[in-house]
């Protein structure tokens, strides 16, 4: 086996992990359990107006995307997964990263609030307020100082400049 055919391989893994943990987490998460939850049958919508569910959709169609984008770059750039067991070999700041810490969770947010006002439903919003309020109990005690301890300075220099949930109006350019 030569050099190329030995840096691929860990890409191979990765992108093969990144795709297992995408069916098994965001899937479950954003597609599955808000379907167990709504069928996904449309009641009336919420507050009374009809805006709200052409607000849900543009959540929905804003997410998905951003999700699967992220999850792309951990494994292409990072050479990695988003799980915990198989984290990426180098800190990913490129693409919705440049605008905010954790695109992926606040995709899986915007996928599961946009179906709460898609289908009217109250209940998938405030599952989606449950999951964000426990992705923020696991970035702040796990995934940050984990983050700070495996790349330092890097990471720092990251944390200080983009938001971890709100987006930045301009992407951050690293220097």
């Amino acid at each position: 086996m030569n050099v190329k055919e030995l840096g691929a391989l860990p890409k191979t893994i990765a992108i093969l992990g990144s795709a297992l943990f995408f069916v098994v987490a965001p899937c479950v998460v954003a597609g599955l359990i808000p379907w167990w939850i709504t069928r996904w049958e449309f009641l009336p919508p919420l507050l009374g107006l009809e805006l709200t569910r052409a607000i849900g959709l543009m959540s929905i169609i804003a997410g998905v995307p951003g999700l699967a984008d992220s999850f792309a770059r951990f494994a292409w750039q990072g050479l990695g997964t988003p799980a915990p067991i198989a984290p990426t070999a180098s800190l990913v700041v490129t693409g919705l990263y440049r605008y905010v810490r954790n695109p992926m969770y606040v995709a899986v947010v915007a996928v599961i609030l946009g179906q709460g006002l898609l289908f009217g439903d109250w209940r998938l919003v405030w599952y989606g307020a449950l999951f964000w309020l426990a992705c923020h109990a696991f970035v702040v005690t796990y995934e940050e100082p984990t983050l700070e301890r495996t790349f330092g300075a890097e990471y720092q220099a990251f944390r200080s400049n983009v938001p971890r949930w709100i987006p930045r109006l301009r992407p951050w350019q690293r220097a």
